[in-house]
């Protein structure tokens, strides 16, 4: 296979499995948003993270009635929405730790395979 015919496996895509890493920090923590898009990186999205793709993620959540916000107002500077996790969330949270469950077991599947398959590892690969 030619470069110009290889394919290309861009990966998995992070911005779904965000909705989890923000609602696990707020079980952790009820906070605003800034601080969440900081705290991001230790999940694995990086030094900085798109803060729209944060905002947007978090008002789907309070839609969905797994989070609540509300103004804080009592601390000098600018107002400041405050996030919280529902009872609703932390369902969430539960389901998706099943979901994740069952795509490492897939991904230790396949790499199984894989490892059977090529034991010389990734040489070759363009």
């Amino acid at each position: 296979m030619t470069k110009k015919e290889s394919v290309c496996m861009c990966g998995p895509r992070m911005e779904r499995f965000l909705e989890p890493c923000l609602l696990i920090l707020l079980h952790e923590n009820e906070t605003y948003g800034y601080e969440l898009i900081e705290s991001l990186a230790e999940l694995g999205f990086g030094n900085n993270p798109d803060p729209g793709m944060v905002y947007r993620n978090l008002r789907k959540l309070e839609k969905e009635k797994a989070v609540t916000s509300s103004w804080d107002t009592a601390n000098p500077g600018p107002a400041r929405r405050v996030y919280k996790l529902t009872p609703a969330g932390r369902q969430a949270i539960h389901q998706w730790s099943k979901h994740v469950q069952q795509k490492i077991n897939r991904l230790q599947s396949f790499l199984k395979r894989y490892n059977q398959n090529f034991p010389e590892g990734s040489e070759g690969i363009v």
